[in-house]
């Protein structure tokens, strides 16, 4: 069973949240938020797997909120509610560590699936939400050193993974096995110092690697 909490200020939209995720018999609500303290007292007594998040908490800024909770040895895994004008928190949100993204247009099932991939330790960014990412919230610089160090291959892989394709994906794509994919991605993140699939979709955009209207 994966236990679910659920910040939000808004007390329908939490219900809502509720009715979706529970409608899936491996999922449970065991505690809600409305606002910043709240949340955070809850984490301490109910210690649930996942933390549903809405990073438009009122009276208080979500960055500064998550930024205590992404420091614990042991934390709950965070998806984050979000919209598309609020990609330049999202941003900052990658560097701290949150293991997930989905937009509040999503439907319920891709938000249950979202939820299921971060509790086994995944990184999710909805596919959708990258096309949405510019240059107004992102660093110009082009990375042309790091650039250099990626093979022609890595650099295909690369711009898979900004498409949203999965380890399979790519396996069947590029008619190799996920064995060796996972190899190029662990050699791909070093080589550009990222820490998972969402850095180095960021990277990718951010150096120009693909076109963004293309996604």
């Amino acid at each position: 069973m994966i236990n679910i909490m659920i910040a939000d200020y808004r007390a329908i939209i939490r219900e809502g949240l509720k009715n979706i995720v529970e409608f899936d018999e491996n999922i449970q609500v065991v505690a809600e938020a409305g606002d910043g303290k709240e949340c955070v007292n809850n984490l301490l007594v109910v210690d649930p797997d996942v933390l549903l998040f809405d990073i438009n908490m009122l009276e208080v800024n979500g960055i500064e909120l998550l930024e205590p909770i992404c420091r614990r040895k042991k934390r709950p895994k965070i998806l984050i509610l979000t919209v598309h004008n609020e990609i330049e928190y999202l941003i900052k949100a990658i560097n701290m560590g949150v293991d997930g993204y989905i937009l509040k247009d999503s439907d319920s099932q891709e938000l249950i699936n979202a939820i299921k991939y971060v509790y086994k330790g995944n990184k999710f960014v909805q596919p959708s939400f990258i096309s949405f990412l510019n240059s107004k919230c992102i660093m110009n610089d082009i990375d042309n050193d790091k650039i250099r160090l990626l093979s022609e291959r890595e650099l295909e892989l690369l711009k898979l993974i900004v498409s949203g394709f999965t380890n399979k994906e790519i396996s069947s794509k590029l008619y190799i096995s996920e064995c060796t994919v996972k190899n190029h991605l662990s050699n791909i993140f070093r080589k550009i110092d990222c820490a998972d699939r969402t850095q180095a979709a960021i990277f990718c955009i951010r150096n120009r690697l693909v076109d963004i209207n293309n996604i």
